[in-house]
């Protein structure tokens, strides 16, 4: 054979062999280091953009992407809480490049990733719908009463109505109750929402996100997100994190003696993911420079969670369940009339003289027993959350079944009989099609809803009758960006069914008190709820747009339709909620609530700041609202001794105003961050009659939000001190301006003097020898000057026997200086 022959096939011969050593020659290695705060950052996700090659940081911040083709890549280095970093670098063929990344802190990135008021993952960047996010990291910097106080503190136009420290309603933009959808892990939250006297049933220390959109969000969710939707996310191990990890927390808050502890564990392995966390927290009455003690306010509350889930290939599932038992004193404000001393109630009707009763013993105050006049509340979840991932599109799955337990005792000389026991069963499905992109449209088709059944048991009060409801809303939502401007929108349509047969009561011959009556013919049987059935329907939509100007610069803008159908205590209501201490009538003739809101902000995300300025206008049809009942001759209606009457009322609404978030993180000082929050609502009743008649007492809406401005100022020291590490001090100032736009018909609402509330606090890491982190204590301290003061959304506000008093003062206040120590311990 010719020499060039052989040459020639040995060529041949070795050319698989040369091939793939000439590829890995001409393929590189990139790795480094990111870091912030002094302290290399786990859990960084690292890819280079346009590629699939992607890694994520290791526990002291190291990370390294092997087999690298040569070339020129933009690395993007991103996590939840920290602003977005792109890089450029080249990767030489047998060559490692090194990156070495600072992050930096950020207290909403818009590079962000939300779940909550679309239909699949989506950076905050790109949502036209105003929505805000806070993690745990800031909730553990706080010393936080529960969840809503937590959210509350850091999301402006967001507030509570409070009664007591441990129970707040949330209301976002001057609206709340029914018209908040709050859902956890994307299961909407069931349990008598319409109630005053108790709060969300939700674990503070599970929780590991929470996302508020500020807005309608009925398009997604249906009925009752009319001002928003809170969605609280416990926490799941990543896929990243394999083995065991979990946490220990300690909680003592010094004004009501708060005791707190939680521990929380996640496992995974491989595919499979568990988790666990049992919470449990105590306090005594709260105290306050004006009252001391406040008579019947402590609480004991137990949580429990857990849940299983696979991801694989083809998608995931998740199963979980939760348990939620709170005893929860009911404060009803009696006092001696000279002193201002709080009186327990131990007697009832008319044997029960306000003015004769007991004083409370100093003993009694400051015991962590619960009182005999009291609520337990339970709630139990259990749910299944899936994505199954084919050719044809994803499809979101969720199924959730809940049941609600809530008991008041409210009668001293019978302690263990409820005056109210309701049981409320639901049953949530939710189904989304994400069907495959079509010329860069995401569009999505989704069924959801829910069906229902609240009965009352062994109780002597009836305040709702036994109804069944079934929900069902369908939805077309889609999505498209053209260049820098992603719009996205849809229309929906909702039937709610309500249906209850007719309830008798009468009275036991033995107690005096009421009682459920089977049927018409049992002796003195009264119909206290006809018989009822009707069909809501509503349409609502939205469209908007978001313009990326640049990196930096945002312009959002959105108007949308939300639908409420009015809730059971507004269509069926008529006997006393003992802990409200209110007899609530309804009226079968109400029509849904719509609402037309329009949002416009503006997001600079700039070197040494960053700003969000959003306003809104809502226009609210057939507003549901309370007033006081009336006589022909002008008496108030006194149907329950001791108990206000009240009746909903329905008219047009009108809420407008904005928020303003400052945050100042100059480069030149990195160990300096302040921000500067500021929040306006005003709610304007359009009801002309009542304008009328009684003038700026009618003008405004309940429950409105004073001008409120908050500023936080923060020093981190940036250099480790030997076993200490993530040290910082705060400071901040909360001020309230008065409230004189006030729903003020019957003296429902009065005016609320403005005041200023400081806090102050500091935090710090402790390392073990190895560098990893030991434990995280956080000191908080809550009205540092311990000023007295009533906000307009504190319900106790309003609890006061007498037109007058001694001291000039009215109602109870809210409470006074509160030191928190808490004490995290990971492993």
């Amino acid at each position: 054979m010719p020499k060039n022959k052989k040459v020639k096939y040995l060529i041949l011969y070795l050319l698989p062999f040369i091939l793939p050593l000439a590829a890995i020659a001409q393929q590189g290695t990139l790795k480094g280091t990111v870091s912030g705060q002094g302290k290399g950052l786990e859990y960084i996700t690292v890819t280079l953009q346009g590629t699939t090659l992607g890694t994520t940081t290791g526990e002291k911040g190291n990370f390294e992407i092997a087999a690298v083709p040569q070339g020129k890549y933009s690395v993007a280095f991103s996590a939840v809480g920290y602003e977005k970093e792109v890089r450029q670098v080249t990767i030489t063929g047998g060559a490692t490049a090194i990156l070495t990344i600072n992050m930096q802190e950020s207290r909403g990135s818009l590079n962000e990733v939300v779940v909550t008021g679309v239909t699949r993952a989506t950076e905050l960047r790109k949502s036209p719908v105003p929505i805000a996010t806070i993690g745990r990291k800031e909730m553990d910097a706080n010393a936080n009463n529960n969840i809503i106080d937590a959210i509350v503190r850091g999301v402006p136009g967001v507030t509570a109505v409070t009664t007591g420290p441990n129970i707040s309603k949330p209301f976002i933009r001057g609206m709340g109750y029914n018209r908040v959808l709050t859902m956890y892990d994307g299961v909407r939250q069931e349990g008598q929402q319409w109630g005053d006297e108790h709060g969300i049933e939700v674990d503070q220390y599970g929780i590991e996100k929470a996302e508020i959109v500020k807005g309608p969000a009925s398009l997604i969710y249906g009925s009752d997100a009319t001002a928003g939707v809170i969605n609280m996310i416990p926490r799941y191990p990543k896929k990243t994190e394999q083995g065991l990890k979990g946490d220990a927390v300690a909680e003592y808050r010094t004004n009501n003696g708060m005791a707190a502890a939680s521990a929380g564990i996640g496992y995974r392995k491989n595919d499979w993911a568990y988790t666990l966390r049992t919470s449990a927290k105590i306090a005594h009455d709260y105290r306050n420079a004006t009252d001391g003690l406040v008579y019947n306010t402590g609480f004991k509350e137990y949580n429990f969670a857990a849940s299983a889930g696979v991801d694989k290939p083809w998608g995931y599932t998740r199963f979980a369940a939760t348990a939620y038992d709170n005893l929860q004193e009911i404060p009803d404000g009696s006092r001696d009339s000279a002193t201002r001393a709080f009186t327990r109630q131990v007697r009832e009707n008319d044997s029960d003289d306000v003015k004769q009763r007991p004083l409370v013993t100093a003993a009694e105050l400051s015991s962590y027993a619960i009182g005999a006049l009291h609520q337990h509340i339970q709630h139990y979840r259990l749910y299944n959350q899936s994505l199954f991932k084919t050719k044809a599109g994803d499809i979101n799955a969720a199924l959730g079944v809940q049941q609600s337990v809530r008991r008041e005792f409210s009668h001293p000389t019978a302690p263990a009989q409820p005056s109210l026991f309701v049981v409320l069963n639901t049953v949530n499905y939710d189904v989304k099609y994400n069907l495959p992109a079509w010329k860069g449209l995401e569009t999505t088709l989704g069924i959801n809803g829910m069906y229902q059944n609240n009965s009352s048991r062994n109780a002597t009060d009836f305040p709702i009758p036994d109804y069944r409801l079934f929900d069902i809303g369908s939805f077309l939502f889609g999505k498209k960006t053209f260049g820098k401007v992603d719009i996205s929108g849809g229309i929906r349509y909702d039937t709610r069914l309500v249906k209850w047969d007719d309830f008798y009561v009468s009275k036991d011959a033995a107690t005096g008190f009421g009682a459920h009556a089977a049927s018409a013919g049992v002796p003195g049987a009264v119909l206290q709820f006809p018989a009822f059935s009707h069909k809501y329907t509503g349409i609502s939509g939205s469209l908007g747009a978001a313009w990326n100007i640049s990196q930096r610069w945002i312009v959002k803008a959105n108007i949308a339709r939300g639908y409420r159908a009015p809730n059971i205590t507004e269509t069926g209501s008529n006997g006393l909620d003992p802990g409200a201490h209110i007899v609530y009538k309804g009226n079968r003739d109400f029509t849904p609530e719509f609402a037309l809101q329009q949002d416009l902000g503006v997001i600079a995300t700039m070197k040494n700041f960053s700003l969000a300025i959003e306003v809104f206008n809502n226009n609210i049809e057939h507003y549901i609202y309370q007033a006081k009942l009336y006589d022909a001759a002008g008496n108030p209606v006194i149907i329950v001794p001791g108990n206000v009457t009240y009746q909903y009322q329905q008219a047009g609404a009108h809420i407008y105003g904005g928020e303003i978030n400052l945050a100042l993180h100059p480069v030149a000082l990195p160990w300096l961050t302040i921000n500067q929050g500021v929040a306006i609502t005003e709610g304007r009743n359009k009801n002309k009659t009542l304008t009328d008649r009684y003038g700026d007492a009618g003008r405004y809406l309940p429950f409105i939000p004073p001008f409120h401005s908050q500023t936080d100022v923060r020093v981190t020291l940036v250099k480790n001190k030997g076993k200490l590490s993530n040290m910082y001090v705060r400071a901040e100032a909360g001020y309230y301006a008065p409230q004189n736009h006030f729903y003020g018909v019957d003296n429902t609402e009065t005016a609320t003097a403005g005041y200023t509330l400081m806090n102050a606090g500091c935090g710090f890491t402790v390392l073990g020898k190895t560098g990893r982190e030991w434990c995280r204590v956080y000191v908080q301290v809550d009205n540092l000057l311990d000023i007295s003061y009533q906000s307009n959304l504190n319900r106790l506000k309003y609890f006061e026997y007498y037109n007058a008093s001694a001291s000039g003062k009215s109602g109870i206040y809210n409470i006074g200086r509160n030191a928190g120590l808490k004490i995290i311990v990971p492993f």
